[in-house]
């Protein structure tokens, strides 16, 4: 098993990974993480779950302030990703970054125009079809968050890789040495920055004259609300829960190679969620809310490390008998308290050993899939939305994406840990204990 896993299994999954448009992909979006986890911090503040607090809030005024930072960091995320798809991908072959990110950033709004109701200066409500050449002096929101993401992903792999070919064949203007760099990269950019917005003008022209939408919108009908209903169901969560300690098993980092995929789709299912709950204060199955996304992952797949391995350093640091687990344990357990478990991956190991190869890769998916169900029967709230660090302590980390149930379940579950890892945590123990002890002996005849 182990070597067709890494001969056979893992070769072209690493090419995969390892190719432009996954790296641009997966670097590209980190971008945007401080952005969204600023961003709920005010979302939380703004929709307060608790309506004393949130009314009084409401009546100071301080919502709308706090509703005006959520709206400029988490509410435009897709903005962050597709500058930050462009800036890889063009940083990785080698040039000048940054004019690609704002080529990128100009074809993203070029594509689409207002499709929101907004009022003119008699307070009519105008709609785009109605007065179109009105609306475009306004930027809307809407696309700039979750239902925008797949669009932003699309047109900044597209921009990354345009640019990088005029300039790898060098088709650009070349100025003197002796100009200074900033104006030399801005006439480097000119050339290859005029014909990729040309070109996205085209896209935009050729939407709204045979569509009557913008390809934008065209996008999240046809492509992002599918694969956001693909992966909202149980079988996407299995799929993901089983994948990510199953390729950390055999050494190679499961949730970035996992994450790297499915993220983006995660993550517009949150900004979905986020909206949902800005807007209503509770989100819902009626209202559109998603189960499936990213801090589902973050919290009950990955929570404490992949393979939710906390059980088994509870495990270690305070039942074990051989010396080799109880060391082991001891310097697990501070950092499994914030989501770091290399070294109880590596130092136990859970990595190529055949002993502990089905609770790594179960725990994931009974904590996921058993949270995915009772959230489905609406024993569990549906999470709001709300992306915190990935090293915020569990629990604490539970209570702030949905509520104290939230909280009280997912230490059920990391209880739950300890048990499932314990018959298989006590074998392992048994077989270092003896060799310790056949060791001792030898050592003392």
């Amino acid at each position: 098993m182990e070597n067709f896993v890494n001969k056979k299994v893992l070769p072209p999954v690493m090419r995969f990974v390892n190719t432009k448009a996954i790296r641009a992909l997966k670097d590209g979006m980190i971008v945007s993480l401080p952005f969204i986890m600023v961003g709920s911090v005010f979302l939380l503040l703004s929709a307060v779950p608790y309506a004393p607090v949130a009314n009084w809030m409401t009546k100071t005024g301080l919502a709308g302030y706090f509703t005006q930072a959520y709206n400029a960091s988490f509410g435009i995320v897709a903005v962050f990703a597709v500058v930050g798809i462009a800036y890889t991908w063009v940083k990785n072959d080698g040039f000048e970054p940054l004019p690609a990110g704002m080529t990128a950033l100009v074809s993203f709004f070029l594509v689409m125009h207002p499709t929101t109701a907004v009022l003119n200066g008699t307070k009519t409500v105008i709609t785009s079809s109605q007065a179109p050449t009105l609306l475009s002096g306004f930027i809307d929101r809407t696309w700039l968050g979750g239902q925008g993401m797949i669009a932003a992903i699309i047109i900044g792999m597209i921009t990354g890789f345009i640019y990088s070919w005029f300039l790898k064949h060098k088709i650009t203007i070349k100025l003197p040495e002796q100009v200074p760099p900033a104006v030399a990269n801005s006439f480097i950019a000119l050339i290859p920055a005029f014909v990729i917005v040309v070109g996205w003008l085209l896209v935009y022209i050729f939407f709204d004259a045979s569509q009557n939408l913008t390809m934008t919108q065209w996008i999240y009908k046809a492509i992002q609300t599918p694969l956001q209903g693909l992966t909202d169901n149980f079988t996407g969560v299995l799929i993901v829960a089983l994948l990510v300690p199953f390729f950390w098993f055999f050494g190679v980092h499961g949730a970035v190679i996992v994450s790297g995929i499915i993220s983006p789709i995660l993550q517009a299912n949150a900004l979905s969620n986020a909206a949902i709950f800005k807007a209503h204060g509770v989100v819902t199955a009626a209202n559109g809310g998603h189960i499936f996304i990213q801090p589902l992952l973050d919290q009950f797949g990955t929570v404490t490390g992949s393979g939710m391995t906390i059980g088994l350093v509870v495990f270690m640091a305070f039942f074990a008998k051989s010396a080799q687990m109880k060391e082991i344990g001891k310097l697990s357990t501070v950092p499994g308290i914030f989501n770091i478990n290399e070294p109880t991956l590596f130092g136990l190991p859970i990595v190529l050993n055949p002993l502990f190869a089905l609770p790594f890769v179960l725990m994931p998916a009974l904590s996921m899939c058993s949270t995915y169900f009772l959230i489905k029967i609406h024993v569990l709230p549906y999470l709001t939305g709300v992306m915190v660090p990935w090293t915020t302590p569990p629990i604490i980390s539970g209570f702030l994406i949905g509520g104290w149930k939230i909280a009280v379940w997912q230490t059920i579950v990391l209880v739950s840990s300890f048990f499932v890892y314990f018959p298989f945590a006590k074998k392992y123990d048994a077989i270092l204990y003896s060799q310790e002890q056949n060791i001792l002996k030898k050592e003392e005849s």
